[in-house]
């Protein structure tokens, strides 16, 4: 697994904040999705990359610059010849392990700080743990979480309106504390309505039983309620299933897989995904 530290950040890019709005309730973690401008011409970046955002700050071990990369969340666009990519971006605070103290997350608070034309400094394009794949008949299983929703929205969004003949089936998984937390996918703002009625595409949400307490999201029962679904899905050989999200899921997501396969078969099976390179995750 790649570490921060192994990116090359020796190329650096300013890019111009056009656009960035709350994304969350108020009462809510607060969920901002950002537009960048990217002032070199020559910068280009795909749906199945990511960038670095660079922080000028002094840490306690003398690092001079925090590194953080993000996703892209929508199709990269050009505009007089300079391309526009969009971040989502959750502001973050933890707690010192060390001191107890609330300490503030750097990048994230540096990015949901800035203005409309304020200036950053990015890196990259980098390779995203995602790829989309190569074949039209290729199916997905993408599971989702928070900002988690950022690739899987770029990658939906891109099959569907630069894949010609795709033939394949999506199935989204998209879990959150409430219904208004669904980033793209809410009452106010469903991002991907275009495609519900498309045979090949469906998404599923999941919510946490108590988002106040902050209860995990359920995702592992949505996905044991499809289980004949996804069992049918798991017999084709071109199936790929993709992870984005927190770390305390990760281990019922197993667990559902499981109770739908049975432990020992979802080993294998699991273990033929990684091998062939359709099997990815980012937990965080």
């Amino acid at each position: 697994m790649a570490h921060l530290s192994d990116y090359d950040t020796r190329k650096q890019y300013f890019a111009v904040v056009k656009k960035t709005r709350r994304l969350s309730p108020e009462d809510s973690d607060e969920v901002r999705e950002i537009i960048l401008e990217v002032k070199d011409p020559t910068f280009s970046c795909e749906v199945d990359q990511s960038f670095g955002v660079l922080v000028r700050t002094t840490d306690n071990f003398g690092n001079e610059l925090h590194h953080r990369l993000y996703s892209v969340a929508d199709l990269p666009s050009k505009h007089s010849g300079k391309t526009r990519i969009t971040m989502m971006v959750k502001r973050c605070n933890f707690l010192d392990p060390f001191s107890g103290e609330l300490e503030e997350g750097i990048a994230s608070n540096y990015l949901c700080d800035r203005k409309v034309g304020d200036e950053i400094t990015i890196t990259g394009p980098y390779e995203l743990a995602f790829k989309v794949p190569e074949e039209k008949d290729a199916n997905l299983i993408l599971i989702g979480m928070g900002t988690g929703i950022a690739p899987f929205r770029a990658f939906i969004k891109h099959i569907y309106k630069n894949v010609k003949d795709f033939q394949g089936r999506i199935l989204l998984f998209y879990g959150a504390k409430s219904g208004l937390e669904l980033f793209y996918l809410n009452d106010q703002e469903d991002d991907l309505i275009n495609y519900y009625d498309k045979e090949t595409f469906k998404a599923v949400h999941a919510f946490s039983p108590r988002p106040l307490w902050n209860d995990p999201i359920i995702l592992d029962q949505a996905i044991e309620d499809r289980a004949e679904e996804i069992v049918e899905m798991l017999s084709y050989l071109n199936i790929y299933i993709y992870i984005a999200g927190y770390e305390k899921v990760k281990e019922n997501l197993e667990k559902a897989f499981s109770n739908i396969m049975g432990e020992e078969k979802w080993k294998t099976r699991k273990a033929e995904l990684i091998a062939g390179k359709k099997w990815a995750e980012v937990i965080y």
